[in-house]
């Protein structure tokens, strides 16, 4: 490959999407990691107890929206 091609628009779009998606990755797999941690905390059935399934729900949401906070005021 060339040194013309990395300013091909196409492939920038194309590493700007890839990255992107690695970035979200990254997020899922941190907020499961954070939230299992704390929210389960008996023997994995087949399915989570009422207050497992709460802590999980709050968990994501309070992480996704930590996340989005310290994200716009890096932006800033």
């Amino acid at each position: 490959m060339d040194a013309s091609a990395l300013n091909n628009p196409r492939l920038q779009a194309l590493l700007e999407e890839e990255k992107n998606k690695a970035m979200a990755n990254e997020v899922i797999a941190k907020l499961t990691d954070t939230c299992w941690d704390k929210c389960i905390t008996g023997s994995i059935g087949s399915s989570f107890s009422n207050s497992e399934a709460s802590c999980l729900s709050n968990c994501a949401k309070r992480f996704i929206e930590v996340k989005m906070v310290t994200m716009g005021r890096f932006q800033q």
